[in-house]
């Protein structure tokens, strides 16, 4: 029989990669709530026309990425490529707009696109949207938020705030006419990509990676030229926050996003430590995306954070904590037909101290061979019963890590030694 293989793109996380995960998932959980934040789950499956509608039928997602199929009902539905939609769907569906909400999740998500490098067909992502907060100080606090993120990581210096604002539709409508005109008169100039988005989508011809595209646009309109008088009040009160925050960005006029439904502030956080530069937190607002999805108008901005990148950027910086490696304290040795003492005495261990990460030895061997998976566990200490142990009731305790001698004490006496 032919050997049965995760999809591609697709990865299992192993349980050497889980603390790293575990890591970063409860830092950012952590960091969210201090800030005020609470955790909103959505289902992983969703109506197709929920993407359709809320993420733009021009876009790439809907166009080319999208996993959609039609259920044994025959309505058509779609692993989520990302996670605002279903959190605008849940707020209006729940009744939560009825006062502010700041909400965070976590999740996969389901994109067909070539697997590389950080970017997957099943990957995960942290993401935060905040409904019902109209000015730029609620845009401020989450990109100072994801600032102190960074900090905490210890990657401030490998991350860069690249911002834009796009204004009202009025002012879009404008620029992208201006936009259609300047490269229609050069469109056998653009790249084939460019050519078909100069139809649907002309914005998104702005952070097209083709050279020649990118030295057209070098004499392109700019969008900030085109800011409706209230867009460009909203931008300037957003940087001076920044600037008063100490918060460092540089604009980007050429910043639009991938999605349709962004508005005002965008922004993407960048590095170059992967190689080529590539953004690990992106967003903005998207204040008319309630209203479009049947629910009343309603303010709103958020980002969203790839897990996977992110982790990759802590290992290749070398980053993560070295207690990471060490996922127990103790490893319980048990020699001879002690098994049933073995486990009553891990038990009454876990009862007395809930702190300790203790494993037994199951499934039999010699003392040697259960010390060197002792040792190969990196915990700290073994704690060895054998015959004479248990009919002791006694524990020896040999310290793995350090050169502190080894010594026998009652079980009962053994919590105490470990409290320290």
């Amino acid at each position: 029989m032919k050997q049965l293989r995760a999809i591609r793109g697709m990865n299992d996380l192993l349980p050497g990669q889980s603390p790293v995960w575990q890591y970063v998932e409860s830092t950012l959980s952590e960091l969210f709530g201090r800030y005020g934040y609470s955790e909103i789950r959505t289902p992983y499956l969703e109506a197709t026309q929920l993407f359709s509608r809320a993420v733009g039928e021009a876009t790439d997602i809907v166009e080319k990425e999208m996993y959609t199929f039609d259920d044994k009902s025959g309505d058509s539905v779609t692993l989520r490529p990302e996670g605002t939609a279903g959190t605008v769907r849940a707020a209006i569906q729940n009744n939560l707009l009825i006062q502010p909400q700041r909400l965070w999740y976590f999740g996969p998500m389901f994109r067909y696109e070539r697997p590389q490098k950080g970017r997957l067909r099943q990957f995960h992502q942290f993401g935060v949207e905040v409904f019902g907060i109209e000015g730029p100080d609620i845009d401020a606090e989450i990109l100072i938020m994801t600032a102190r993120l960074w900090r905490q990581l210890g990657i401030a210096d490998h991350v860069k705030l690249q911002l834009n604002s796009l204004g009202n539709s009025a002012s879009r409508a404008a620029y992208r006419e201006a936009l259609v005109a300047y490269l229609s008169e050069r469109r056998d100039q653009l790249d084939e990509d460019s050519q078909r988005r100069l139809e649907r989508n002309p914005l998104r011809i702005l952070d097209s990676k083709n050279a020649q595209t990118q030295e057209l646009l070098a004499d392109a309109p700019c969008l900030l030229d085109f800011l409706d008088e209230e867009s460009a009040a909203h931008f300037a009160g957003l940087k001076e926050m920044l600037d008063a925050a100490g918060v460092e960005y540089e604009i980007n006029a050429k910043l639009v996003r991938g999605l349709d439904y962004y508005g005002k502030t965008v922004f993407e956080w960048v590095t170059d430590s992967l190689g080529a530069q590539g953004t690990v937190c992106a967003g903005g607002r998207y204040d008319g995306l309630v209203e479009q999805m049947g629910g009343k108008s309603t303010a709103a901005v958020g980002f969203g954070l790839g897990v996977e990148r992110l982790v990759l950027m802590l290992e290749t910086l070398e980053m993560l904590p070295e207690a990471l490696d060490q996922q127990i304290d103790a490893y319980l040795v048990a020699v001879g037909a002690v098994q049933s003492a073995a486990l009553s005495a891990a038990e009454k261990l876990r009862d007395e101290l809930p702190w300790l990460r203790l494993q037994t030895h199951c499934g039999g061997g010699s003392f040697k061979s259960q010390m060197k998976k002792a040792d190969k566990s990196n915990a700290e200490f073994a704690l060895i019963i054998g015959e004479d142990e248990a009919a002791a009731g006694q524990v020896t305790v040999k310290y793995l890590r350090s050169e502190a001698p080894q010594q026998t004490v009652a079980l009962d006496a053994l919590p105490a030694l470990l409290q320290g």
